[in-house]
């Protein structure tokens, strides 16, 4: 790649995409290609192959797809696989038939069976059953994964997958039923504070800012809600004055990486590494985790909540314990730069800075 080369990135919106904007332009790379979803839907086909036509770009980074936490995925799966099968046939086929140089596809962790040994190695794929709570989009993002390795089999394609860890960072999104578990815990600890503070021009502020979960509907404008009406609604997701309570039992184990740490993998090894060297796919990660318990304490710490947190173990866990084997990703000259505590701390004070 060079800075001229014309580069893809699909989902360039979200937060893994928004970061990968971010790291290609600090890199000088200035022919970068996006579309929204409201000017490419990127389920329809013909839609997809007219935009590579018109583009014709050299590279493309795969990182659209629709994606949630432990809720969303429980609550919404024929939607996750068909979403993320039809965006991952139609974005990879397309970019075969214009003759992209190099696709790189984002999977997920969640690819790995919810009882194989830790930490996860690339060779403990399809070797036991999947997490029932994610399977559905395990399912799309192993047949994304396995349809790359397949047309660089058949066809030659340097097209490669990478499966990071549990993500989070600028652009994730807050909703409390939508949410991945890190920014959850922020919104939660952070509402918990304002009503432990009779804040309500903070709690209005952030209902204004963002909705409060998907399907919530609110008795009047976030302007004119009275504290009570307010308390309620963060109630129904467990949210209070004197405590937050959260999915589980939090004994699950969670590896955690900041997205521009992604984005930092994703460009050094389109940049640097041969497809042969990353194989058909490779874990991207910290290399180390915690229990969903420790990092709720830290949250809390950070965002400033004094009360007590609770666990409702009646909600599903999820898989024990995913931690990444990174060690084919160090052995080819990389490794994350932002320490946890660190990022969290950044994201809050990003969050802050929006209301």
């Amino acid at each position: 790649m060079n800075p001229e080369t014309k580069i893809y990135v699909a989902g360039h919106t979200g937060m893994v995409g928004s970061a990968l904007v971010r790291r290609l332009e600090a890199r000088g790379y200035r022919r970068i290609v996006g579309r929204t979803l409201a000017e490419l839907d990127l389920r329809r086909q013909a839609d997809v192959e007219a935009l590579f036509a018109a583009e014709r770009p050299a590279v493309v980074f795969l990182a659209a797809a629709t994606v949630g936490g432990i809720v969303a995925n429980s609550t919404r799966p024929a939607e996750f696989l068909y979403d993320n099968l039809l965006i991952a046939a139609h974005v990879i086929e397309a970019a075969r038939r214009s003759g992209v140089k190099r696709l790189v596809n984002f999977g997920s962790s969640c690819i790995y069976p919810k009882h194989a040994p830790q930490p996860l190695r690339e060779e403990h794929l399809l070797t036991g059953p999947l997490e029932p709570t994610n399977e559905a989009y395990a399912v799309a993002k192993i047949a994304a994964l396995k349809l790359c390795a397949h047309y660089r089999a058949q066809y030659g394609c340097d097209f490669y997958s990478l499966m990071p860890t549990n993500l989070y960072g600028p652009n994730d999104t807050y909703d409390l039923v939508q949410s991945h578990v890190l920014p959850a815990l922020v919104r939660k600890f952070h509402l918990a504070k304002l009503l432990a503070a009779g804040d309500l021009d903070g709690l209005r502020r952030d209902l204004a800012r963002r909705p409060l979960a998907a399907g919530c509907r609110l008795p009047a404008a976030p302007a004119e809600l009275p504290l009570a009406a307010i308390a309620a609604a963060c109630a129904g997701h467990g949210v209070a004055a004197e405590a937050v309570t959260l999915w589980g039992t939090g004994t699950p184990r969670r590896e955690f990486l900041h997205v521009n740490d992604l984005a930092a993998a994703a460009v050094h090894l389109a940049e640097t590494a041969s497809a042969e060297a990353v194989g058909d796919f490779i874990n991207v990660g910290s290399g180390e985790d915690g229990t969903i318990a420790e990092l709720a304490e830290t949250v809390r710490g950070i965002v400033g909540f004094a009360g007590a947190i609770r666990y409702d173990a009646s909600k599903p866990d999820g898989t024990p314990r995913k931690l990444l084997d990174v060690s084919r990703l160090r052995a080819l000259g990389w490794a994350p730069a932002i320490p946890l505590a660190e990022g969290i701390r950044t994201v809050y004070r990003a969050y802050q800075g929006e209301e």
